[in-house]
């Protein structure tokens, strides 16, 4: 292959991706020059490697990394309560993951710092690609290579048709068919070059700006997101203001609370009682009443799991149970000093809980005051005792059970130092001890009774309510995020399927006086496509003004295939070969089959070279864009 040859099939190969031109792994490294010189040099290094695909697919990996210990690890933002139970029970590990900011992964700095690298990432590949892919939407396509018989698709015959009437033919098929031509001067021997499947590089500019879209939806749901948790028992109420939440986060900048209110009405829960799935929820839900504003009217409606409730902005979720005892404790004098549910916390898929039960005002036998407080375990289904106390062995209340510690002296509640109101301090309390002198417990049904000794008081556990915890949320950019993942489909969809390519025709006049008409076409990547396409659309070409006709028997190349379209094409047959590119074909077309926009999430390298400017006198006639 000639010199000549080689430069036109890079050409013609040029510009079928907007990938930006990529560094060689081998590309040294910034040196010499003056300081100021150095710098910049260095920075425009740091740039090239920050956009580059080896560093995107990297940064992509590290993101999806750090995202498995905020699955796997409780999180300060869903879960306080399983963050501090993770802490008791594992002494040496949690100042690990507190240093490693693992119990708050995604607000973390080493996350962050990969979600804002990864965002400039992204940023520094979408602008200058957007660019260039406007540029090639202005270009002409590039002229016909010289031999065209280099291409990896390529069939020829001849026609009686005049060269121009080829050429008109031609012109209207593209048209037909939206590839975008344009027609050489005729110092090229009248050539018409097209392309097609631009629709491609706008999927993958699509992709890479739907995950822009993404990471600035994630960032603004995570910068103005107000999230707050509430246990709520049934016929107790809840109102969004501050005060009345058990946990809250606030946004970044702040947030004003939408008004409403709700109450829980009623909250069912039903279980799988036999066979091997036997204590698996078939299905919960809670019926609440809410209201917006103080005033406003109210309305009925079910919360389910997966099927919040929405009041204007703030969506909320259903996302647990449990069961709270109702109990009346009364002092030594006689007098109630506490009634009402208490909410005990299930520790397992039985429902075995754990409370406390804390009476602040309180008298004892001498009148004096001080206070009290029940500690201890409760099971809907009694199943007997383990090393840690009582456990449960069906989620349903078939056979529910209290089983309870009594302490006396300071609950620490004045202290103003904020504390779990499902678990007791007893730092400062002692334990209530039976005449043996052992720490005084009981074990109580519905209906019974727990006598405090030497008149201190008692404890009645009168019956059984359930209660559920809601999840109040108010996130912006959801819809933003859902946007966004349907474009990023969308355009990988247009990425995978559509082919970029471009097709040459060439007429010259045969020594017989006949017509000889040369088709070719090169794609962005191998693909049996191609062929098959340019097969139509040379039957096409012979169908609309360009008829085969049958080459003498003793013209007949015996190296050719020939294929007889007089069936397709109306009458006349075309001697016609489609072949493979040779070796050194090949790599020059490397540049524009290097990329494969499945990995979309990143840049590729390859050859970028401009077309072979023309004269004035060759400017294309305006055809239809794909």
């Amino acid at each position: 292959m000639t010199t000549t040859d080689e430069r036109e099939l890079t050409a013609a190969a040029s510009q079928l991706s907007t990938a930006p031109i990529e560094d060689s792994p081998q590309s040294p490294l910034p040196q010499g020059g003056s300081f100021g010189h150095e710098l910049v040099a260095w920075a425009r290094w740091f740039w090239r490697q920050l956009t580059s695909m080896r560093v995107a697919l990297i940064l992509l990996f590290l993101l999806s990394l750090g995202s498995i210990p905020g699955s796997l690890i409780p999180q300060n933002s869903v879960d306080e309560i399983a963050v501090t139970q993770f802490r008791e029970r594992h002494g040496t590990l949690a100042p690990i993951y507190d240093k490693l900011q693992l119990f708050d992964v995604y607000s973390s700095v080493w996350f962050s710092a990969i979600y804002i690298l990864l965002f400039v990432s992204l940023a520094g590949c979408i602008i200058p690609r957007s660019w260039q892919f406007v540029d090639q939407l202005r270009a002409r396509p590039p002229r016909a290579p010289r031999n065209l018989t280099r291409l990896p698709a390529y069939t020829t015959w001849e026609t009686e048709a005049d060269a121009a009437e080829v050429r008109e033919a031609a012109e209207r098929i593209f048209r037909r068919r939206r590839f975008r031509y344009a027609v050489a001067p005729a110092g090229d021997e009248g050539a018409i070059s097209a392309e097609k499947g631009y629709l491609r590089e706008a999927g993958n500019l699509l992709f890479h700006i739907a995950l822009f879209v993404l990471l600035v939806a994630f960032a603004a749901g995570n910068l103005f997101r107000v999230e707050g948790g509430k246990l709520i028992v049934e016929g107790d109420g809840f109102a969004n203001t501050l005060t009345q939440y058990d946990d809250f986060q606030d946004s970044t900048f702040g947030a004003d609370l939408d008004a409403f209110g709700f109450t829980l009405d009623d909250f069912t829960a039903t279980f799988e009682k036999d066979g091997p799935q036997r204590g698996t929820a078939r299905e919960f839900y809670a019926d609440v009443t809410w209201w917006e504003g103080a005033d406003g009217e109210q309305h009925q409606e079910r919360v389910e799991v997966n099927h919040p409730l929405q009041i204007g902005d703030t969506k909320i979720f259903l996302i647990g149970h449990g069961y709270a005892p109702v109990v009346t404790v009364r002092d030594g004098q006689g007098d109630v000093a506490f009634t009402g549910p208490v909410a005990f916390l299930p520790q397992d898929g039985n429902h075995t809980s754990t409370g406390a039960i804390k009476v602040p005002d309180y008298r004892d036998e001498n009148g004096e005051k001080t206070q009290i407080a029940f500690q201890g375990f409760f099971t809907p289904t009694f199943g007997g005792y383990s090393k840690e106390g009582m456990v449960s062995q069906f989620p349903g209340p078939e056979y529910p059970a209290l089983f309870l510690n009594a302490y006396r002296g300071d609950l620490g509640v004045d202290s103003g130092v904020p504390q779990n109101v499902y678990q007791l301090d007893t730092e400062r309390l002692k334990q209530f001890k039976d005449k043996k002198g052992e720490p005084l417990k009981k074990a109580l049904r519905p209906g019974d009774t727990f006598t405090l000794p030497n008149g201190a008081g008692s404890l009645e556990f009168e019956r059984l309510e359930r209660w559920a915890s809601f999840q109040v949320s108010q996130q912006p950019g959801n819809y933003w995020a859902l946007g966004g993942s349907i474009l990023a489909i969308v355009g990988l969809a247009g990425s995978l399927f559509i082919q970029r390519r471009r097709v040459w025709v060439r007429t010259a006049a045969g020594a017989d006086g006949r017509t000889v008409v040369e088709l070719a076409g090169l794609g962005r990547s191998e693909s049996a496509r191609l062929p098959e396409e340019l097969a139509d659309l040379a039957v096409a070409l012979q169908t609309d003004g360009a008829p085969a006709v049958v080459a003498d028997a003793a013209d007949t190349d015996t190296d050719d295939t020939a294929e007889d379209k007089s069936d397709a094409a109306g009458g006349g047959s075309a001697v016609a070969r489609t072949k493979s590119v040779e070796s050194e074909t090949a790599e020059h077309a490397e540049p524009a089959e290097a990329a494969d926009t499945a990995e979309a999430t990143s840049e590729e390298s390859e050859s970028d070279e401009p077309d072979e400017p023309e004269g004035p006198e060759a400017k294309p006639d305006e055809g239809a864009r794909a």
